[in-house]
């Protein structure tokens, strides 16, 4: 069991690769306000629509209130905070987050943390999906992800 931010749900559904997740994971735990910025009119409409009607492997849960005020988390927004507080209130090790800042703060609070690439990395490994597909079809989004990291699994991926 997971806990997910907004951004590895967003780009995984984007590109017809959520089906990884369960397969990888199991059960995906959201905060409510990943829920929201999923569902959110700035969200893509096959977001927008997946999130309307989640698979089971979803499942929506709330983080300690205590946990949410925490100051280091202040900066964050409403998804990572959330996601962060969750997993620390569940005493899950595992974080799916692509953003920089979040990252190095779930880091530092002692969380394992993988994203976007993370996941497909594991994935390809596994055998679950080509590694240069994917990356194409993730390019074809709004992604911003470092180029000599993605050269780097690309490598490693290579026949």
């Amino acid at each position: 069991m997971v806990v997910a931010d907004t951004s590895p749900l967003n780009y995984l559904v984007l590109t017809g690769y959520e089906y990884i997740l369960p397969a990888i994971h199991g059960t995906v735990l959201i905060p409510p306000a990943v829920r929201q910025e999923l569902l959110s009119p700035a969200a893509p409409a096959l977001v927008r629509a997946w999130t309307s009607a989640p698979p089971h492997w979803i499942k929506e849960a709330e983080p300690s209130s205590n946990l949410l005020r925490d100051a280091e988390l202040a900066s964050l927004h409403n998804g990572e905070r959330g996601a962060i507080a969750l997993a620390a209130s569940r005493g899950l090790s595992i974080l799916l987050i692509d953003e920089w800042p979040a990252r190095r703060i779930a880091v530092r609070k002692g969380f394992r943390v993988t994203g976007t690439l993370g996941i497909l990395d594991e994935a390809a490994h596994r055998k679950l999906v080509s590694l240069p597909e994917a990356v194409g079809k993730l390019k074809a989004t709004s992604f911003r992800y470092p180029a000599g990291l993605v050269e780097k699994l690309l490598a490693q991926h290579a026949d």
